[in-house]
């Protein structure tokens, strides 16, 4: 079920702050604080940051790995840097939502330990844990009280502090070395707090408010398994450190070691843009208005991934408009966003009527969120302060306008939302649910294959067959498509040999039979391909050349460790996931080319791609469910 933002009326954040611990320490200094384990660990680090583009962070430890603070002093910094901004004194404060992904202890909750430390009155508290949605978590609880008038006044605090999880001395009392998923978030995370304060009131003393119009979060928990965790030997293990007959004996066998599983780690991103695509579909992001985008990634690479997936979805927000920090303050998880937003108001010369739009993928089980913002005048005494740069608004891109150009881009923007809900629909089916459990066995993938290589035989012939007899205006649509085919002709027979390399003892392709989902999809598109112009074909291809690029690759890792089978029996599924971004990029460039072509039925194709592509979508699943 689709549901939209939560929009306020009466919502402000009237001060921001930060609280960065110690000086900034560049790559060079890092040793000192999170040592390198041995010569493979340094290639490890040299390789980690060349990706992730940060150049300085800060540790809340110092060299010799003691902890200069703790996190509820870091966030009292932040949350008095941010009253001070407001203009605002804690006595004031009714209610307090903090966020973090590990405090000082196991219990009492965070909030409570930082109004403790913060010595604050008597209020309202709550605690939220996570990772990096946490924060948004606890900025949307307070937003819902002082929306609805509960509270007149709020602060919002998000502390992060991994670094005493990171030093070496945790490393060195393990059982064997550490693998390279348990190794690579120590080059990625540094410490760090961040605030805002709320008011039912622009009450800025700044002279500045941001008026929170709409939150909106998502998880995507029940389609992925965990992707960064904390408290298990192994990504797959079930055993919690809790389990063990002592701490100390799961710290050496490494189930408190923080985890990232980087082989569906890149799947988030894709997540996060189509449901964003969504929220722009349904109206609530018009990306030309957007003034300042905020947008918190691990590394400046997965950031060109996010912008590349923006542009080929047709929902680029200019990269003049983006505002990031992370090369120069480092990744600090939850708190990251407040911190931007800390920068943000301090470096550029905010003007009322600006859009700032939040946005914060998290990795830990995968869920996003999105916060749009509008800049008003703040009713408080006193100007907007302009420290750094001035920043001149940026105008909208050029856009040639025209109904070709704009029904390109609505037709993309469709095609998008309906991968969203079609790959989410495939991650429940029982057979991508039994990959996921570690539950798959050779007879499960042996039939996977029988009932997908018939329908991979069939793909060139009813591809050729749809553009037999197309009108000479679709000239080069023919010759793409024709390219296409030829490129894949012999595809059916690679994975047949897949199949028998793996134990299949069905001897001859002809023998292989789809199952019903399969008979039902190959009759569809055979069907289409007999009609007069039949360019609908294109929103089937995106949803097929899709699975080969976008979930393929993703289940493929769990499907070699759980079959363990030689690597020859996967020829095909490796090429598929490699070349697939390169033949879906082709389809959209000949949907392109379908609704370029100057006629008067451009509007009729557009719809024609979008059914066929919701039927195509419905089909592909029914084959899936009933493996």
């Amino acid at each position: 079920m689709r549901y939209g933002p939560q929009h306020y009326d009466g919502v402000y954040i009237v001060g921001t702050g930060s609280f960065l611990p110690g000086e900034p320490v560049d790559n060079e200094a890092m040793d000192r604080y999170i040592s390198p384990l041995d010569p493979g660990s340094v290639r490890l680090k040299r390789r980690v940051l060349a990706d992730n583009g940060i150049t300085t962070r800060h540790y809340g430890i110092d060299p010799e790995g003691e902890a200069r603070y703790t996190a509820a002093q870091m966030g009292a910094l932040a949350v008095e840097s941010g009253l001070a901004h407001a203009g605002v004194k804690l006595s004031d404060i009714t209610f307090l939502a903090a966020a973090t992904s590990g405090g000082d202890v196991l219990m009492p909750g965070f909030a409570n330990m930082l109004q403790g430390e913060l010595r604050g009155p008597p209020m309202s508290t709550r605690s939220h844990h996570g990772i990096c949605g946490a924060g948004i978590g606890a900025l949307t609880d307070a937003a819902n009280h002082v929306g609805t008038g509960n509270h007149t006044r709020a602060v919002v605090a998000a502390v992060e502090f991994p670094s005493r999880l990171l030093r070496k001395s945790r490393y060195t009392s393990l059982i064997g070395r550490p693998t390279f998923d348990a190794e690579f978030l120590r080059w990625m995370l540094s410490d760090g707090a961040g605030a805002c304060v709320l008011s039912s009131h622009s009450e800025a003393a700044s002279g500045t408010a941001l008026r929170v119009d709409w939150i909106h979060t998502k998880s995507f928990s029940g389609d992925y398994p965990p992707c960064m965790q904390l408290g298990t030997a192994t990504e797959a293990s079930k055993r919690s450190f809790m389990d063990y007959e002592s701490f100390a004996s799961a710290e050496r066998a490494g189930a408190l070691l923080l985890r990232q599983d980087l082989r569906i780690l890149p799947q988030l991103f894709e997540v996060a843009v189509h449901e964003y695509a969504e929220l722009v579909r349904a109206g609530h992001v018009i990306p030309e208005k957007v003034t300042h985008f905020l947008a918190h990634y691990s590394s400046e690479k997965l950031g060109k991934v996010c912008d590349e997936l923006m542009r080929t979805a047709g929902l680029h927000i200019q990269r003049e408009r983006w505002f990031s920090n992370l090369t120069r303050r480092g990744n600090t998880g939850s708190s990251a966003i407040f911190i931007q937003l800390a920068d943000l108001m301090r470096e550029r010369s905010l003007l009322p009527g600006e859009r700032v739009l939040c946005f914060v993928p998290e990795s830990g089980r995968f869920s996003v969120s999105f916060v749009m913002l509008t800049v008003v005048p703040g009713s408080g005494k006193g100007s907007p302060k302009r420290g750094g740069s001035a920043h001149a608004p940026v105008a909208p891109p050029h856009d040639p306008g025209g109904s070709t150009k704009g029904l390109i881009k609505d037709t993309l923007q469709g095609l998008a939302s309906i991968w969203h809900e079609y790959r989410s629909g495939i991650w429940h089916t029982p057979f991508v649910a039994k990959i996921l459990g570690g539950k798959l066995t050779r007879q499960d993938y042996l039939r996977w294959m029988e009932t997908w290589i018939p329908q991979v035989q069939e793909g060139t012939r009813w591809m050729r067959q749809a553009v037999a007899d197309l009108p000479d205006a679709y000239a080069d649509l023919r010759d793409l498509i024709h390219q296409h085919a030829d490129d894949e002709h012999g595809d059916f027979m690679m994975l047949f040999q897949d199949y028998r390399r793996a134990g299949g003892t069905i001897a001859s392709v002809n023998d292989l039979r789809r199952n019903a989902g399969g008979e039902a999809l190959n009759a569809y598109m055979h069907g289409l391909a007999r009609e007069p112009l039949p360019v609908g074909l294109l929103g089937g291809v995106y949803i097929i050349e899709g699975t080969g690029q976008r979930i393929i690759p993703a289940l493929l890792p769990s499907i070699r460790q759980q079959l363990a089978l030689p690597e020859e029996c996967y020829r095909f599924l490796r090429y598929h996931g490699e070349n697939d971004p390169s033949h879906l990029a082709r389809w959209l460039n000949a949907v392109e080319l379908v609704l370029a072509t100057p006629n008067e039925n451009a509007r009729e194709h557009a719809h024609s791609i979008m059914t066929t592509a919701k039927h195509v979508a419905a089909l592909y699943t029914l084959q899936w469910e009933l493996l």
